[in-house]
């Protein structure tokens, strides 16, 4: 009863924000880019900043309906906790009148996590620039009730909603030329629209530094493992760049990466954590066990957790998983998740028989319990999954100042994961 009352009254509530937010945006005034897609959206907005730097302003932390509009108005969410909300609906109206950002590029990520939400916040923004970076199955949760009416799949109707984007663009847009659902989209829009093809990338690497591309003729570097994928998202920060006119970094020497998508940590007994915990769905899992099968290791261990808001689909794509992880090598395997152990581990199982070691729980702390006794030295360990990942990570990293740079710091989550005893 509670999820059908915050449903009802998701857009009520959040339009009450953007009224709020539309009189700043009008007041300041920006070129407007946005950044959307399934996966890969706040990569590329930091791989943005670092070509663009302070010239922009950057949505970070904030992708929704709610999360935008308190973007605009500059208003945080610190604690994630109830009491916030007070304060944010009082300053709303006084923040319409604040003082306007320097800068005169507003780059935002938007996110579609319902039906509903791309059109809410396109017809918000009405971009300048929409770099559409990947659509695949994810929060299909949202939109399930669309399908069997107007889309024959739930990936139709998510592509439809991030196709909005599109329609309202003003200037022109870049989308993934290998996706047929981007494509299938392209002609809601009176904008020009750029298709990257896959045929550019000719040489990918990865290692302990960072993710090595050869696009084009041209060589680029990023300090963070990234999918092959990720050369699309290259190609938009150049399509940028040379619209607003500035050199183009193919070292992206100011690229910070942002928490739980491919970062390289040190761990105890000199392990090497790849953490890749932020979030799950079946396109980034499938992208990011074929980046690990390019690392360079012998001892490679593979943490694996639920992936979340699938809904219908949720047993075949859990099954599927299982699938997916059989085509790699990895010397043991660990779970997380009540999904992931009713209907991946035993299909896994099946597949793999007594060759491979596979063993977890749905309780994370027993998860870092059974980690630390196969822990022998030198492994390397790569973490994608759902939440409280980054709570096992904490425990094993070797450098503890570098807890910062893990997903999920806020009041919150620290509350939660005591809870689950990490």
């Amino acid at each position: 009863m509670l999820q059908k009352i915050k449903k009802f009254f998701y857009f009520p509530v959040a339009s009450y924000f953007r009224f709020f937010a539309k009189i700043r945006l009008r007041r300041w005034n920006p070129k407007i880019i946005v950044v959307t897609g399934s996966n890969g959206k706040t990569t590329l907005l930091h791989m943005l900043d670092a070509q663009i730097g302070d010239r922009a302003l950057y949505s970070y932390h904030a992708n929704s309906s709610f999360g935008v509009p308190f973007d605009v108005l500059d208003l945080h969410r610190m604690s994630l906790l109830r009491k916030e909300w007070f304060w944010l609906i009082f300053k709303a109206p006084i923040h319409a009148f604040k003082k306007s950002p320097k800068q005169e590029i507003y780059i935002v990520e938007a996110d579609c996590d319902r039906a509903g939400e791309g059109r809410f916040l396109a017809e918000f923004l009405r971009p300048d620039v929409c770099l559409w970076v990947s659509v695949s199955k994810t929060h299909a949760l949202g939109f399930e009730d669309s399908v069997g009416k107007k889309f024959e799949t739930v990936e139709e109707a998510i592509a439809f909603e991030y196709g909005y984007f599109l329609e309202y663009c003003k200037g022109f847009a870049v989308i993934d030329g290998g996706s047929v659902l981007m494509k299938s989209q392209a002609e809601r829009t009176t904008a020009d629209v750029i298709e990257v093809s896959r045929d550019v990338l000719t040489s990918y690497r990865v290692d302990n530094d960072g993710t090595r591309f050869e696009i084009g003729g041209m060589k680029y570097f990023l300090s963070a493992l990234l999918p092959d994928v990720s050369f699309v998202s290259i190609l938009m920060c150049l399509k940028v760049a040379n619209f607003l006119g500035i050199p183009f970094d193919s070292k992206f020497s100011n690229f910070k990466n942002p928490p739980g998508r491919g970062s390289i940590f040190d761990g105890v007994k000199d392990i090497t954590i790849i953490d890749s915990s932020y979030n799950a769905n079946p396109k980034s899992i499938s992208a990011t066990l074929s980046m690990f099968s390019k690392f360079e290791g012998i001892d490679k261990f593979l943490v694996i957790g639920d992936m979340l808001e699938m809904g219908n689909s949720e047993k075949t794509e859990h099954e599927k998983l299982a699938d997916e992880i059989a085509k790699y090598k990895f010397k043991k395997i660990f779970y997380l998740g009540p999904r992931i152990k009713k209907y991946t581990v035993p299909k896994l199982k099946n597949l793999l028989g007594d060759k491979i070691f596979v063993s977890g729980s749905e309780n994370p702390a027993e998860v870092l319990k059974i980690l630390k006794d196969n822990i022998k030295g030198r492994e390397i360990i790569l973490f994608k999954g759902a939440r409280f990942m980054e709570g096992i990570i904490e425990n094993l990293l070797k450098n503890k100042s570098d807890i910062q740079k893990l997903p999920r710091r806020e009041k919150i989550w620290d509350k939660r994961r005591k809870a689950f005893g990490l």
